[in-house]
């Protein structure tokens, strides 16, 4: 490990425009600035030489414990020492109402509070901002009151140590440390602050922005009816809660986008090259998401990340760009892969990557994901204004066009395309939801085309995609493998959960693809060395089929295992170590709590327990809806 601690050490912070990592053992290893898809300015999770980092801690303790501030997403690190405890609070300031989007405000600032709380202890403070993913060399001065670092074209402040600070020279830059002797009762409030637009200082503010940001985050957890969850969670809510504390910290305020992760290269396999930027938001993720936070009573989140996903998608379409399967946070297309070669990676994994080159790939499911969208919208009486209504129609005719071309699938193979079972799925499900909208929700297109369409592709998936020897749905067209992806056929109602053909690839996937109660992917050739982890979403959807085809023992059991799973403060990764339960892959990951929440709303579903809202997508209830026309709201 070296200096490097374990993925699952870490928390998170964050203020709807940034994130950083905070180790349990007080090290800020990971932040970008001003927004998480920026460069960074504390690196030391994927170099811990010269990435930099801003680090407080009790010298001889080691690590300390950390918990959440309640229903917050304010942090709380404890170092007890033989002779005195000191307690962290790491925040960034929070104000207005974060329901939805463009109703809050967060200056760029970082608040660590420090507090003996009983006996004596020294604080050692090192502060070593290392600007654009330490690509230069930073300086750091006095200022008034406080310090300065930069690299010439970056910049920060530092205030809360101005009397105990000394600069030293190190790799990549001036490093600032200072040693703080505390007594019980003593407090000291460190503020670092992106820019140099505001450089006052006021400590006795810390203790009203604290319970402001507080307030803020408590409201969002338990306003807009989300308190509903208390009704069929149980023992889950602490979890659920924390899960969707994680999804919003990963939402852009001003967009309502959501970040798959706030990190870029974190290994899928320790040593190797699975190393993916993911501070992105992938079109694909919204629908699920969207159920997620429904289900928790977050329907403003829902409608604001559904909308954000149509509405780049056609400006994108309307440009003659064609539509992505990811964008930045902020809408924009240029993701342009880049290699760091002077970064060392997490534990040596190189290359870090910045950018995602997978965002130019044809992947065909995309289409499907964007009309099921526009339907759960739909169906939750969200009127679809008529430019987005004639954006859809043109997805749906460029869907008949396309779905006999192959395509790098859900995974984003990075070898040649295939015909990929998923999205040909997907692309049933595009001209499916094309078809209700068209007859329920005022869609105008060629209907029949559609369906006739949709029809040709179940045929195909039928004939091609099955395989009976295999006695399950395979990969690719062809292939022998398996893919857990297929595991939403039923799910996405493509056929039902008793149809022969559905529980065979739940049992082929238990035993081809899970190891230790955790699901991979795939096994196949995927074109690159080495090896992944197995993926947590992937196992989330195996609980989610067997819940709802009646297997509810097994769904609940693997579904224990997944709780217990999750880090110190209930946060989870992409992937893991089936033989050592280690995180793998960027984190927190969104994908993986939103699995969480949806497999806990599907197991009480399976259960007979009482859940909010419209009938999700993949239950009885929501197939007699769209055969008997009318909206079935589950009873609460």
């Amino acid at each position: 490990m070296g200096d490097y601690k374990p993925i699952g050490d870490y928390a998170v912070i964050g203020n709807l425009r940034t994130a950083a990592l905070v180790g349990t053992d007080g090290s800020i290893d990971w932040c970008c600035y001003p927004y998480l898809d920026r460069t960074s300015v504390f690196a030391a999770l994927l170099d811990a030489r010269r990435g930099g980092r801003f680090r407080v801690s009790v010298p001889g303790t080691g690590s300390g414990r950390q918990r959440y501030a309640g229903e917050t997403n304010i942090l709380r690190t404890e170092f007890s020492g033989e002779t005195g405890k000191l307690v962290v609070t790491d925040l960034m300031p929070l104000f207005g109402d974060i329901e939805g989007r463009a109703g809050s405000f967060a200056p760029p600032e970082l608040y660590r509070i420090l507090e003996c709380a009983g006996g004596s202890v020294e604080a050692a403070v090192e502060w070593s901002p290392r600007f654009d993913y330490a690509r230069g060399t930073t300086g750091i001065s006095r200022i008034p009151g406080g310090w300065f670092a930069t690299d010439g074209r970056d910049d920060m402040t530092l205030f809360g140590i101005e009397e105990a600070g000394k600069v030293e020279e190190g790799e990549g830059g001036h490093t600032l440390r200072a040693e703080i002797p505390m007594r019980e009762g003593d407090r000291r409030v460190l503020i670092a602050r992106w820019g140099t637009e505001d450089l006052t200082y006021r400590p006795d503010d810390a203790g009203s922005v604290e319970e402001q940001t507080a307030e803020v985050w408590r409201t969002w957890a338990y306003g807009s009816g989300a308190g509903r969850a208390r009704e069929w969670a149980g023992d889950l809510l602490p979890l659920l809660v924390r899960s969707e504390l994680a999804l919003k910290l990963l939402t852009n305020a001003a967009t309502g986008a959501i970040a798959a992760a706030p990190t870029t290269s974190l290994p899928e396999d320790i040593g190797g090259v699975r190393n993916w930027d993911y501070r992105f938001a992938w079109i694909r993720d919204s629908a699920m998401t969207a159920q997620a936070l429904i289900a928790l009573g977050h329907g403003a989140e829902a409608i604001e990340l559904l909308s954000w996903m149509e509405r780049v998608s056609e400006m994108q379409a309307g440009e003659g760009r064609g539509l992505r399967l990811m964008y930045s946070i902020h809408g924009w297309t240029d993701l342009d892969e880049e290699d760091l070669l002077h970064l060392e990676g997490y534990r040596g994994s190189r290359p870090v990557r910045i950018g995602n080159g997978a965002a130019v790939q044809l992947q065909l499911e995309i289409y499907g994901e964007l009309l099921n969208t526009a339907y759960e919208l739909a169906r939750r009486g969200h009127k679809l204004p008529e430019k987005e209504m004639a954006f859809l129609s043109r997805v749906a005719d460029e869907a008949c066009s396309l779905w006999k071309e192959p395509d790098y699938g859900i995974w984003e193979i990075r070898s040649e395309p295939r015909h990929y079972v998923y999205s040909k799925v997907m692309l049933w499900v595009a001209l499916d939801r094309a078809v209700h909208l068209t007859d329920r929700y005022g869609l105008r297109g060629d209907r029949d085309r559609w369906a006739r369409n949709a029809a040709a592709i179940r045929r195909q998936v039928l004939e091609q995609g099955y395989d009976a020897e295999v006695g399950a749905f395979v990969q690719s067209y062809g292939s022998k493998d398996l893919d857990a992806a297929n595991l939403r056929i039923p799910l996405l109602e493509f056929l039902p959960f008793d149809d022969d053909r559905v529980e065979g690839t739940i049992d082929a996937t238990i035993e081809g693809l899970t190891e230790n109660g955790l699901v991979y992917r795939y096994r196949a050739d995927d074109g690159l060395p080495g090896r992944e982890g197995a993926f947590g979403l992937c196992t989330f959807w195996l609980i989610d089929c067997l819940a709802l085809s009646g297997r509810i023992d097994e769904a609940r059991s693997l579904f224990s295992r997944m709780v217990d799973r999750a880090n110190h403060v209930g946060l989870y990764p992409e992937q893991f170590d089936p033989a050592t339960g280690a995180f793998l892959g960027n984190f927190p990951q969104a994908f993986t709590h939103i699995g969480l929440i949806n497999s806990a709303l599907y197991i009480a579903y399976a259960e007979g327990k009482p859940i909010p809202g419209h009938a999700p997508i993949g239950t009885p209830e929501h197939r007699a809806e769209l055969e008997g026309g009318r909206v079935v709201m589950m009873p609460v």
